[in-house]
């Protein structure tokens, strides 16, 4: 495996003093502030276009600045407190979540290293050989706060939410964490600085095509958005765990979910598409008068590109995919991503064993598995081996079944050719009348 980096921290920390940390931190804690503020703008204006509506249009140029006077009258609004709700519980339960989502940055490589007021260091906050496991723990505390918020309300909906949201968070995370497993045996280090480096020839969505395809689905189920935001389904649940919440505690729930859609997409960057470093095509423009796009600020532009790349896919889905029903959403989790997971772990395990002991390009053989592997995992999600009837036969097929207006234990509204069975409070009433003849 000498053609991987050996495991280890790629980036450079030593010239790094206490109050360039203090500025790392104040940084990133501004960065994701505006980011989400922009966010708010950027999906609702990208919605109305898909939908042919306006957006917001009126407060700054382009409505920039309506997200800003959004902001202050949540923060002005009453902030209630329920009577019969655990207080303690009920006041931390968002700040866990929002504290979770401004952790997960600490550790992503924004760029590489620069001179920062004449110390030589990464944009980075902090790094370790562990750090995405480091990551992992942080993101599962987040949905503590979800959790914890439902069950301290007291109250039936929140609760509801905050279940879905406890099986949402292991269903899926589940097949996060195997994904991702590939990805460090592949760059043999678990810390994000080093799995940036490793791609510097040729990154993981190459090497690793299925891990990011179930990688990006629970990108989804991790952040509850759309269409996995099944803790928080209007039409069942009203508003899920934060039901009960109003003001700035509402703020923090809502503060949280766009944080960690920017956290996703910064690791869906960081661990697939080779992080801040540039593609080759960039690098062939910058080599024609010497230059190199890897080197001093110009990475961080190449980042942020990539990671509202991944932001607009979001808001992509959101208005385009239906949510999920709940019975399909965890036949998707345990019976769909995990087994795809563990598949393509046991074959990139077998290759590298393969390659300890006779010695193969394990570059190139990764490479054609990867493609091979996920045209697979295509056509299982989007084959259809069913055969095709006419809608006469369709209709004829359900007038001979029995249909009681539930499917899979959710009440359904009657399709062509099926009827609902008669009331039971109209078979009392026919039997009454009948008794009186």
């Amino acid at each position: 495996m000498n053609v991987f980096m050996s495991g280890g921290v790629a980036a450079d920390f030593s010239q790094d003093t206490w109050w360039i940390w203090v500025i790392k931190a104040v940084a990133i804690i501004f960065f994701l502030i505006f980011s989400v503020i922009f966010a708010l703008w950027f999906e609702r204006r990208l919605l109305a276009r898909m939908q042919n509506r306006l957006g917001p249009n009126t407060v700054g140029p382009l409505g920039l600045g309506q997200s800003f006077p959004d902001a202050l009258k949540l923060m002005l609004k009453e902030d209630f407190w329920l009577a019969g709700a655990d207080r303690v519980i009920y006041a931390i339960a968002p700040v866990i979540s929002a504290l979770a989502a401004f952790t997960v940055m600490a550790v992503i490589p924004v760029g590489p290293n620069v001179s920062m007021f004449g110390n030589n260091t990464p944009i980075q906050l902090a790094d370790s050989p562990v750090a995405m496991l480091f990551v992992l723990a942080v993101a599962a505390l987040g949905e503590y706060g979800m959790v914890l918020g439902g069950w301290s309300a007291k109250s039936t909906f929140p609760l509801y939410g905050s279940v879905r949201a406890a099986t949402q968070m292991i269903s899926y995370e589940l097949a996060q964490g195997l994904s991702l497993v590939t990805v460090f045996v592949l760059a043999q280090t678990m810390s994000t600085s080093g799995i940036v480096a490793a791609q510097q020839p040729l990154w993981n969505i190459l090497l690793a095509l299925p891990a990011f395809m179930i990688f990006f689905v629970t990108m989804f189920g991790g952040t509850n958005r759309l269409p996995f935001d099944l803790p928080e389904a209007e039409g069942e649940i009203v508003a899920g765990p934060h039901l009960e919440y109003s003001s700035m505690k509402f703020g923090w729930y809502y503060l949280a979910e766009y944080i960690n859609m920017l956290n996703m997409s910064m690791l869906a960057t960081t661990l697939f598409l080779g992080g801040w470093r540039s593609g080759p095509i960039l690098t062939w423009i910058f080599g024609l008068w010497g230059g190199d796009p890897n080197q001093g600020w110009f990475p961080v532009l190449v980042f942020l590109a990539k990671t509202w790349f991944f932001m607009g896919i979001f808001v992509w889905v959101r208005g385009t995919l239906l949510r999920f029903r709940y019975d399909q959403f965890m036949h998707l989790g345990w019976k769909g991503l995990i087994p795809a997971a563990l598949g393509w772990l046991a074959i990139v395990l077998v290759v590298i064993g393969v390659d300890a002991v006779v010695g193969i390009n394990v570059r190139n053989v990764m490479v054609i598995l990867s493609t091979g592997y996920a045209l697979i995992l295509l056509i299982w999600a989007f084959g259809d081996d069913t055969e095709e009837k006419t809608e006469q036969e369709i209709i004829a097929e359900r007038e001979s079944q029995e249909f009681d207006g539930f499917e899979n234990g959710y009440p359904v509204p009657p399709l062509p050719g099926q009827h609902l069975p008669p009331s039971p409070r109209a078979r009392t009433t026919v039997t009454k009348e009948s008794e009186n003849v």
